[in-house]
C-alpha cells in the first residue's frame, strides 16, 4: 500500500480539512488490503473508541470491519448489519465487544439511535458506524473518521483511497502513519 497525497474531498470532516486534527491516507488496490488495513487498525483500538466509516455503496466499509472484528478476536461473522441496524459480536480473547452500527436507514442526529443505547456501550466496547456522520457526533470528542473513496459508475476498479483522521484528544497522541506499513 502506498499513501497518496490526497485531493481535497468535501465529504471529508471539517476538521480534517482545516489541518487541526492529524489525518492519514491510504491506497488500497483490493478487499483483501482492505481488511488488513481492519487488522492493522484494529491493533490501535480500545474499549471506548468510536470509529466513524463514510464511503459510497460498495466502497468497503464492511470489509475494513470484518478486518477489525478478526483483528479485535470477536465472535461471530461480521456482515452488513443494515436490515437489524447493529450487531454485538462478544470479545472470544480478554478485548471489548464490537458493536457494529449501520446508520444509512436512519434520519440525522442522535434522537433516532437512542434505543440502540450506544452511550452506555461506548464505554466498554469498540463501537463502528456506518454512514454515521452527522448523526453520531454527539457520543464523543474523541473519534476516528473514515472515509473511503472510490470509483463511481460502471467500472471495476478496486483500488480505494482511505482517509483516518482522529478527533479529540484520544487521537491526538495516536500514530495513524503505523497503519501506512
Amino acid at each position: 500500500m502506498e499513501a497518496p497525497a490526497a485531493p481535497h474531498n468535501p465529504a471529508e470532516p471539517a476538521a480534517a480539512r482545516a489541518g487541526t486534527d492529524a489525518g492519514v491516507n491510504i491506497t488500497v488496490t483490493s478487499p483483501d488490503q482492505m481488511r488488513e488495513l481492519g487488522l492493522r487498525l484494529a491493533e490501535l483500538l480500545r474499549a471506548g473508541d468510536l470509529v466513524m466509516l463514510n464511503g459510497e455503496l460498495g466502497a468497503g466499509k464492511t470489509t475494513l470491519t470484518r478486518g477489525l472484528g478478526e483483528g479485535l478476536g470477536v465472535r461471530g461473522a461480521v456482515t452488513s448489519p443494515t436490515f437489524v441496524i447493529a450487531r454485538v459480536h462478544p470479545s472470544l480473547a480478554d478485548g471489548p465487544p464490537l458493536v457494529h452500527v449501520d446508520a444509512y436507514r436512519l434520519g440525522g442526529g442522535l434522537d433516532e439511535m437512542e434505543d440502540l443505547d450506544l452511550d452506555v456501550s461506548l464505554s466498554d466496547s469498540v463501537i463502528v458506524v456506518e454512514w454515521g456522520e452527522g448523526k453520531v457526533e454527539e457520543l464523543t470528542d474523541d473519534r476516528l473518521h473514515v472515509v473511503i473513496h472510490r470509483a463511481v459508475g460502471d467500472t471495476t476498479d478496486e483500488v480505494r483511497h482511505v482517509t483516518l483522521t482522529g478527533l479529540g484528544a484520544r487521537w491526538a497522541s495516536a500514530d495513524l502513519n503505523l497503519l501506512t506499513a
